[in-house]
This record gives C-alpha cells, sequence and structure tokens, in this order.
C-alpha cells in the first residue's frame, strides 16, 4: 500500500510535542533512516573539513556524491568503509523520503541504523 505523506505532517507534529496525534510505524521508520542519513553524512562532511582540511568541498546538492567519492577513494579500508556504507545509506535515505512504496521498511531501518552506527564510531575515534 502506497505511503501517506500526511503522516510526515503528523510526525512533525508529535515530534514538536503536541499531544494527542497518533503516528504510523511507517512515518517513524522513514524519518528515523533520513535522520540516519544525515548524522552519518554531517559527520563525514565536517570530518573532511575539520581534521582532514579538505578545502575543496563543494556547496550545494552535489556535496553529497562528493563526500561519498572523497571516503570511497581513499587508500585507507576504513575510510573506503565509510564511503560505501554512507552510500547505501543515501540510496535508502532518498526510497524513504521519495518513494511511495518501501518494501521491508524495518529491516531496511535496522540495517541502516548499523551502517550510520558504524560510520559514526569510525569518525570519533
Amino acid at each position: 500500500m502506497s505511503f501517506d505523506w500526511t503522516e510526515y505532517f503528523n510526525l512533525a507534529k508529535e515530534l514538536s510535542g503536541q499531544k494527542g496525534i497518533v503516528v504510523s510505524k511507517e512515518a517513524k521508520l522513514r524519518a528515523a533512516i533520513s535522520r540516519a542519513y544525515y548524522a552519518a553524512y554531517c559527520k563525514a562532511r565536517n570530518y573532511l573539513r575539520d581534521v582532514i582540511k579538505d578545502s575543496q568541498i563543494p556547496k550545494g546538492p552535489n556535496v553529497h556524491k562528493y563526500v561519498v567519492n572523497k571516503f570511497k577513494s581513499d587508500n585507507r579500508k576504513n575510510y573506503r568503509k565509510i564511503g560505501i556504507n554512507l552510500d547505501r545509506l543515501r540510496i535508502d535515505r532518498n526510497k524513504a523520503d521519495y518513494d511511495d512504496i518501501v518494501e521491508g521498511i524495518s529491516s531496511l531501518y535496522f540495517t541502516d541504523l548499523r551502517y550510520a552506527q558504524k560510520i559514526l564510531s569510525t569518525l570519533s575515534k
């Protein structure tokens, strides 16, 4: 069944603290997948900027692919893994944010949280 996009509005109200709002589990899973991606992506982008001192990070929508490719092309295995997992997260985030139907969203959620956790842990070392 196609996702009811108004559920995101209900989720926004619930997140703001409004009482009595009922939100579907699918809306929560979709939002969680999206937020997990952005947590990992922003941490990776800022790592490139602040730790690696990459001054070539572009502005605008191309920055997402740039960050992924920068890590994927690194000689260090753990950095390449960050790029691979970040790319997987980005693909799933796009599904969660744009597709009317996302098959197996519960398992996708658990997988994506593991990817994000690995990225965040590696970058925090």
